[in-house]
């Protein structure tokens, strides 16, 4: 498979983008080379590989959950500009 400059331009026109004739030029050259860099690893021997995820291990570095004192109403409230009925209030957003 091959990119074509008429494949670049219609990507261009979709991606609303205005290309000179030399970045319609360049942009052919480099998805062609990225395409035949992935025909390279289609012919790899992946047998026996189990497909990933990520190239690293990674697992989620989670705390414990601990229960503990929290803030009381009055201060959580302490530097709130306006507060009412233990709320904090704020200008309406919707009319």
């Amino acid at each position: 498979m091959s990119i074509t400059v008429k494949d670049v331009q219609h990507v261009a026109r979709l991606a609303r983008l205005h290309l000179s004739p030399e970045e319609e030029a360049t942009f052919t050259e480099q998805m062609n080379a990225i395409l035949q860099y992935a025909e390279k690893l289609s012919g790899l021997n992946t047998e026996g590989v189990q497909p990933t995820t990520h190239v690293l291990h990674v697992s989620n570095v989670m705390r414990e959950d601990v229960v503990k004192e929290s803030l009381t109403l009055e201060e959580a409230l302490l530097n709130a500009s306006e507060e009412e009925d233990g709320q904090f209030k704020v200008p309406a957003v919707l009319e």
